[in-house]
Order: C-alpha cells, then structure tokens, then sequence
C-alpha cells in the first residue's frame, strides 16, 4: 500500500505527537503543527524528509488558509487531516473570564471548524481523503466545573455531523474521535484553571481539582492505544462517524444517552400536544 501525507494540528504532545511519532515509524509523510519547534526537535532531526514541521496557532484563521493551502499545493494529495489542537478549561461558568471564555471557543471550536472548511475544497478536487476530529467523550456528556469545554465539543460535533452527509458524495469521510481519561499533557500538563471563587468551594464545579491531581490516580487511558486506533480507523470503510476510546467512558457515554432517550421518550405526548390537530 503507497504511503499517506497526513496533516495534523498540535503535534507538539498528547495524542497528536502519538500519532505523529507512530505515522513516521510507519514512512508515512506528516505535515504537524505547533506554535512552538522545541518540544519536536527529535522527530525534526529523526525524520527530515518525512516531517514537516509548520508554526500555527489555530486561532489565527487566516493562517490555517494560508499554511492548508500552501501544504496542498506542495504535496499535491493529502490523504488524512486531523483536527487535534485544542485544549481544556476548568472552573464554573461564573469563574471564567471573558478571555478565557473567547480563547478556548477560538482555539477548540472556530479553529476546527476553519481547518476543516479550509482543507474540503482540496479534498473534493481531489477526489475524496479523510476528516479526523478529535473531541471527546465529552462530546456527549457533560460534567460540572467544564462548561466551556463541553460547549466547544458538543459544537464541533454538531457541526462534523452536518458536514458528514455533505461531503459524503465526495467520497471524503468523517470521523470523531471521542477518547476518555488518558495519560497526557491535557490532564497533566496543558489544563487551563479558572481564578477560582470561594462561593464554589465544596461545590461538585470544583470536583475536577481531584482528577487533575495525578497523586489521586492516574487517566486509564494509555495514548499510545488510542493513537493506534485512530491510525488505524483509516482504513475503515465507510469511515467510522464516532470512535469512543476508553471503556470507562463508552460506559459513561451509553449510560447517559440512555437516560437522554428516556427522558425523550417521555414528552411523546407533551410534543405531540403542540401540533396543529390532525386535518387542519
């Protein structure tokens, strides 16, 4: 099988350096991310041919255009892009600042969302390729203390899953990519806190304090795992619309859209009541 030249946003750690690092292993081309070179100098030296190293922070939109469209031209196919960069953010809605609030909505939410549009006219031209997006478990359930981290998951997802039955014809698949816990800087490392307010202490918003304290027991999730089946899901045919990786959340996932469907289920007539009568 020919390699691949994959594109990948914030390769710099977690799962995106995972997959980077295994892709190269592999002889596979990728054109990674970063806003800073120094975190991957080893695959830089290792790997001089196949890794292309390119500056971005995703909230610059007129970059993304600039840095898809440049990588296409100089590669003339690329077969994966992945939407990976992004970041968490913790503390009560009220506890955030207006900042904040702006910076992960640019970073997580709009630079996906600029990526992906950006790379379909490519991708169409083309004749098809494959969409990664990575989101999360919490793309489906919600946790206190996560608001705005939530509320850019759920988007993105709303969005992919519009943008799936679009593309679809081209021959170009979708795929989110919904890990749980795992071992890496976004637990450990990367999180973003809010200046926290007395008025939460003891509250269930502040709960995410003991899961970000690795003496409490580290994320089950191995990132290397995950990253192979992300790699992996390429091959797939069709292209998976959702990969929930981590038993822990796939358990937590079914468990509340159960409750959800329930819960629908149970406005039948409620909804029903709101129609005009049958004939009118």
């Amino acid at each position: 099988m020919s390699t691949r030249t994959w594109l990948i946003t914030g390769v710099s750690s977690g799962f995106g350096y995972e997959m980077t690092r295994l892709l190269l292993e592999k002889g596979e081309k990728v054109i990674g991310t970063v806003r800073k070179r120094d975190k991957v100098i080893s695959l830089i030296e290792q790997y001089p041919d196949t890794f292309i190293c390119e500056l971005l922070d995703v909230t610059d939109v007129p970059a993304i255009r600039k840095l898809v469209d440049r990588s296409f031209e100089k590669f003339g196919r690329i077969d994966v892009i992945v939407s990976n960069a992004g970041y968490g953010l913790f503390g009560a809605a009220e506890e955030l600042s207006d900042e904040q609030v702006d910076h992960i909505i640019a970073t997580n939410l709009t630079g996906s969302i600029q990526l992906i549009r950006s790379s379909l006219p490519h991708l169409r031209t083309q004749g098809g390729g494959r969409i990664i997006q990575m989101s999360t478990y919490g793309g489906q359930v919600a946790f206190p203390g996560n608001s705005l981290y939530h509320a850019t998951k759920f988007g993105i997802e709303g969005f992919c899953e519009s943008v799936v039955q679009e593309v679809a014809p081209f021959n170009i698949g979708v795929t989110l990519v919904e890990p749980g816990g795992a071992r890496t800087e976004f637990r450990y490392g990367s999180a973003q806190v809010a200046k926290l307010m007395s008025e939460y202490d003891r509250n269930p918003a502040h709960g995410f304090l003991k899961m970000l304290d690795a003496s409490n027991g580290l994320a089950p999730g191995d990132p290397v795992r995950m990253a192979e089946r992300i790699i992996e899901s390429v091959d797939q045919e069709p292209a998976p619309m959702r990969m929930v990786l981590g038993s822990q959340a796939l358990a937590v996932t079914l468990s509340t859209l159960k409750a959800r469907v329930a819960d629908f289920e149970g406005q039948i007539d409620l909804a029903a009541s709101t129609d005009f009568p049958s004939g009118e």
